[in-house]
């Protein structure tokens, strides 16, 4: 009775198999032929990503090459050509190339680039705070001391990631216009910090030193002030 009641169950699981597969199998062909499909179409699409990854590499190193021999104005061209055409990440390496090429021939194109580049909402974060920094390293040269402490120094705090640069640049600036307590004060931020850099930190204890020495003017007799301790008695 057992072995009748086991053939009878099979018989109906086996009926309620035909019934589904009879109902659903071009469901079901469609899943595989869907399935097969997205495998071959992933493989396909990493191929041509392989590929356009190697021909940005290319680009990109033969626009380098460019930039080394000194050539900027054709690196810049390059590089621009390459940003609307490359990948992402080499997208994003080839503008700020771009403007770093300009640099050299046109500082105030290079700034306008960079300034760009750190005004795209649709830049990478992180390529934009170094991109506010290469502006800053530009402008130093060229803005009025006042301007560029106003303009760059909220970027000296805490939350901006090259915020050390930025600190040692302010100093630069105050130094320009001879305040050497203000260039002190930038300088000491940096040597005080335990977690500045090693190279920052030791840039900054040295012009610490140089501010130190400046701000302090020498003895003159003839205006008053009493002579060394070591001098000749007359």
């Amino acid at each position: 009775m057992t072995e009748f009641f086991r053939e009878v169950d099979e018989d109906v699981r086996r009926d309620r198999l035909v019934r589904l597969w009879t109902e659903y199998r071009y469901f079901l062909f469609a899943l595989a032929v869907l399935a097969v499909a997205g495998t071959g179409g992933w493989r396909l699409y990493g191929h041509y990503r392989d590929e356009a990854a190697q021909a940005a590499s290319a680009k990109y190193e033969a626009a380098a090459q460019l930039s080394r021999d000194g050539k900027s104005t054709e690196a810049a061209a390059a590089f621009d050509d390459l940003s609307k055409t490359a990948p992402k990440g080499y997208a994003i390496l080839a503008r700020l190339r771009a403007a770093d090429a300009r640099a050299a021939s046109d500082p105030k194109a290079a700034i306008a680039a960079y300034e760009a580049l750190a005004a795209d909402p649709g830049f990478d974060p992180a390529f934009k705070d170094f991109a506010k920094l290469r502006a800053a390293m530009l402008r130093v040269d060229s803005d009025d001391p006042r301007d560029f402490e106003r303009r760059f120094a909220p970027l000296a705090s805490d939350t901006f990631p090259y915020r050390y640069q930025i600190r040692e640049l302010l100093g630069l600036a105050a130094l320009k216009r001879n305040a050497f307590d203000t260039a002190g004060r930038w300088f000491d931020g940096i040597v005080s910090d335990p977690r500045a850099p090693a190279g920052a930190h030791m840039r900054a204890q040295a012009l610490l030193g140089l501010v130190q020495s400046a701000a302090v003017p020498p003895a003159n007799p003839q205006a008053g002030n009493p002579p060394p301790e070591d001098a000749p008695a007359k």
